[in-house]
């Protein structure tokens, strides 16, 4: 079954709407829906593919997967300038109560468990997003930052690598937290970054979200990606992950082998990354 792309209305009219991809679940047993949030800037579209990769395959798989292009990102309204950090969890929420309207024939909707998928800043939109739900989710994370603070310190240094190129680049980053901090924009590698949007994402911190009370327990799934045939999670994921096991949250972690795609100069697939993945939807919905 092919993709269904639509432009879905945003919560709040003035900001136009969202572009969407929705990819029905496929077969008899439908498991679960997903919700696809994408990474940071330049990010989202070096994954594009791989996201749409592992959209097909969970569809195949039973899940009904979208995909949202957040507020001023790819086809969606409005300029990247024009994001907040507020305004991407709102599309996030919004996204996934327009998913949880979608029922196909025979489905009970309450059934079928809520997946939050997120990639890099997209786990923490998804946690952030998780709070305004008023029901218990499951979480798919890419490649999970602890925080925001060091994606939107590597941003900036694209504008402090680009300036060094010229000679330009004493006081660059100094410059620019501070211009943020008047609030007031700056443009890095082309793209012009609001100061909510760099105050959403330097405040963001990957903190697991308290379910709604007599909801059934949220699960984990991390995955990392590494090119070595010996990699194990990061120092910070482990120690984020044994607290939350420690709280008895339910967190399954995997280490799979493949290419950093979300920032490797030709677009890249880590196929390895989709077969555990959907392994693992599977697994969770038997």
């Amino acid at each position: 079954m092919q993709s269904q792309a639509f432009f879905l209305p945003a919560k709040s009219p003035a900001t136009g709407q969202r572009f969407c991809l929705h990819y029905p679940a496929e077969g008899d047993v439908h498991r679960g829906q997903v919700l696809y949030i994408h990474p940071f800037a330049e990010e989202m579209n070096k994954a594009r593919r791989m996201a749409a990769l592992q959209a097909r395959a969970l569809a195949q798989a039973g899940f009904s997967v979208l995909q949202i292009d957040l507020l001023g990102c790819g086809d969606s309204s409005g300029d990247f300038g024009d994001a907040t950090w507020q305004s991407w969890v709102n599309d996030a929420v919004h996204a996934c109560q327009w998913l949880r309207s979608q029922t196909q024939p025979g489905d009970k909707k309450d059934a079928l468990p809520l997946w939050l998928w997120g990639l890099r800043a997209g786990c923490l939109v998804a946690v952030d997003a998780a709070k305004q739900l008023n029901e218990p989710c499951h979480f798919l994370f890419w490649q999970p930052p602890a925080a925001g603070k060091p994606l939107l310190q590597q941003f900036l240094r694209l504008k402090v690598a680009a300036d060094m190129l010229g000679g330009q680049s004493k006081g660059v980053m100094e410059a620019m937290r501070q211009e943020l901090a008047n609030g007031s924009p700056v443009e890095v590698a082309g793209y012009m970054l609001s100061a909510s949007l760099a105050t959403g994402l330097d405040r963001a911190k990957l903190a697991f979200p308290v379910a709604p009370p007599g909801s059934q327990a949220s699960q984990v799934e991390w995955f990392e990606v590494s090119t070595r045939d010996d990699a194990s999670l990061s120092p910070v994921s482990t120690q984020t992950v044994a607290s939350w096991q420690t709280a008895g949250i339910a967190v399954n972690s995997h280490v799979v082998k493949g290419p950093s795609f979300w920032q490797t100069t030709e677009i890249e697939d880590a196929p390895a990354l989709i077969e555990a993945t959907t392994a693992a939807l599977m697994k969770a919905a038997a």
